[in-house]
């Protein structure tokens, strides 16, 4: 059934007369999502794909992105336009045609959508970069805000290990809840290994986001979860270096 209405489909492509250019999606294209989300083989989604929508789709996109400036910084045009055509082939499953709207709209929707908010998270990340160089860079050069260490012994090295040895303490005396214990033992777990949490670079940046990426695989606690619970070895942290310093 399916393959006589893709013939039809062919031979109306072939008689009917051809689309103007700024109509290139039009009641064959819509007809053709209709034969598309209907087909029951990949072969035959495919056949549709190639010879009824994935032009008609690339002209679509590419209107979108040039219409509405909506670029995407450190991305060209070619990979911001296969990106969103992806994204956009997620999506054509979720058409509804008994609702009687048409996939044109429904399409420029989506991408419409997907491209500014792709945006608004590239801003919102840029600016959160941005915002901590800033921070970052105020408070090292503000000597109020500097603290200079006498004691060379007091490593990284050091800290690190006498704080491992009062993280196991805190947890063999059950001092915690249970998704504090989850996370205290993540920590340590990574942290007997912390040069592998450093990047290999001069400034041996802390990659928090690799950190964060790692303690929610290894307890599945939330985000959220996670900021509630590593207050309490923040505390022990921030308490065992005043110690140590006072030493």
């Amino acid at each position: 059934m399916v393959n006589n209405e893709t013939e039809v489909l062919t031979e109306k492509k072939k008689k009917g007369r051809k689309p103007k250019a700024n109509n290139y999606f039009d009641e064959r294209e819509e007809t053709a999502v209709k034969k598309f989300l209907i087909a029951e083989t990949y072969e035959e989604k495919n056949k549709i794909y190639n010879e009824f929508l994935k032009d008609p789709l690339d002209k679509m996109i590419s209107s979108i992105i040039r219409r509405y400036k909506l670029y995407r910084k450190d991305m060209n045009y070619e990979e911001i336009h296969v990106d969103t055509h992806s994204f956009l082939m997620t999506k054509i499953e979720k058409f509804k045609p008994s609702k009687e709207k048409k996939a044109y709209s429904y399409f420029g929707t989506i991408c419409k959508n997907y491209l500014m908010g792709q945006i608004m998270k590239d801003q919102k990340e840029m600016n959160r970069k941005i915002s901590y160089e800033d921070i970052s860079s105020d408070l090292s050069n503000r000597a109020e805000m500097s603290y200079f260490i006498d004691n060379d012994e007091l490593s990284s090295e050091t800290i690190i290990k006498k704080f491992l040895e009062r993280l196991k303490d805190n947890l063999d005396n059950n001092e915690t809840n249970d998704q504090e214990h989850k996370l205290g033992s993540a920590i340590y777990d990574l942290f007997e290994n912390y040069n592998q949490i450093f990047h290999e670079s001069s400034n041996n940046k802390f990659n928090k986001n690799l950190i964060l990426f790692e303690l929610r695989e290894m307890t599945n606690l939330s985000t959220k979860e996670i900021r509630n619970s590593i207050k309490k070895y923040k505390k022990l942290y921030f308490d065992l270096v005043q110690e140590l310093l006072k030493d």
